[in-house]
């Protein structure tokens, strides 16, 4: 079996695998790069970052492939518009706009000619964007790690619904890992796939080696779900600080004022920094549920070649495939 291309908009990825745009700094240009580089969608997440930050991560990635590059925002990000703005005008080739939904990206991506691609959670929210101007939609499982949309649906349960109900691409996401998780997907009847988790666990992730560690420890009983400043669910990897914002609020001594609205649980973009940089005590690990299926950190290009290996060697019709799913 081998897989098919992915068209979003004039843009054709020779893989229908785009890579999870995971912040802070855990997804930038040389993670990016390299998924882009082996023939996907690879995505740098613009959340936490300063527009010059992001200007020169777009950059650098363009300097290392000349394959497809997007970036991912948190629509409740305070500097959400700004951030999608400082992209485009630096010539992102797509955008991804997650946790929350966002009428004004539409625009933004019409009049520069940039495919905006949304997260939906819902058949409703899949036809609303695509009727804004949507070229593409992310349908994202409740295995998916980070903000959820849903903590009720798995892949399976709504992608028949919402791949009839739009006429763009429908991306499947939440615990996919394996070659064999992307058939499973496709065989319900979605266009592509958005990888996170297996590419946090990469060589050329951002994470720190003590980060990237922790992830090949976790266990089936170590993944949670915390309640999210930003309004959201979200899916982490338990810890004494995921432990400790269960029980409660812990007051921010320095808010950043990141976010649109806040719950003020706690700072998340501070909580993500310090897991980024290596602390996996008191830092938020966000992961997705099949993380304990991963044991080794893999370059990029070994990630890919071990994704197609298995592919190859499912023999099963689609038809099959998608009656046994699950």
């Amino acid at each position: 079996m081998k897989l098919p291309e992915l068209r979003i908009g004039r843009l054709v990825a020779k893989l229908p695998i785009i890579q999870g745009g995971m912040a802070v700094r855990i997804s930038t240009a040389r993670l990016a790069a390299a998924v882009a580089e082996a023939g996907g969608i690879g995505i740098i997440a613009g959340s936490g970052m300063s527009f010059d930050e992001l200007r020169s991560e777009i950059q650098l990635a363009r300097s290392i492939t000349k394959g497809i590059i997007g970036i991912n925002v948190m629509v409740a990000a305070r500097e959400f518009k700004a951030l999608v703005r400082t992209a485009i005008e630096e010539g992102i080739d797509l955008v991804v706009a997650g946790a929350g939904f966002s009428r004004d990206v539409f625009g933004m991506g019409k009049e520069s000619g940039t495919p905006i691609i949304t997260l939906a959670s819902s058949v409703k929210v899949a036809t609303l964007s695509e009727k804004l101007g949507a070229s593409a939609v992310v349908f994202e499982g409740k295995e998916a790690g980070g903000h959820l949309g849903t903590t009720d649906h798995s892949i399976g349960d709504l992608m028949s619904d919402i791949k009839s109900a739009v006429n763009i691409p429908v991306i499947g996401a939440g615990g996919i890992i394996t070659g064999r998780d992307i058939v499973e997907t496709l065989a319900l009847g979605a266009d592509g796939v958005q990888m996170g988790t297996r590419f946090a666990a990469s060589t050329e992730s951002n994470a720190a080696p003590a980060l990237k560690e922790f992830y090949l420890k976790a266990k089936p009983e170590d993944i949670v779900l915390i309640n999210s400043p930003v309004g959201l669910p979200g899916r982490a990897l338990k810890n004494p600080f995921v432990e400790r914002i269960n029980q409660g609020p812990i007051p921010s001594q320095a808010c950043r004022a990141c976010l649109k609205h806040c719950n003020h649980n706690f700072c998340i973009i501070n909580a993500l920094c310090r897991a980024q940089q290596g602390d996996v005590e008191t830092g938020l690990v966000f992961a997705g549920e099949y993380i304990y299926k991963i044991k080794e950190i893999l370059s990029v290009k070994e990630i890919f070649d071990r994704l197609l290996k298995e592919v190859e060697e499912i023999k099963e019709p689609y038809c099959k495939i998608a009656e046994n799913f699950g």
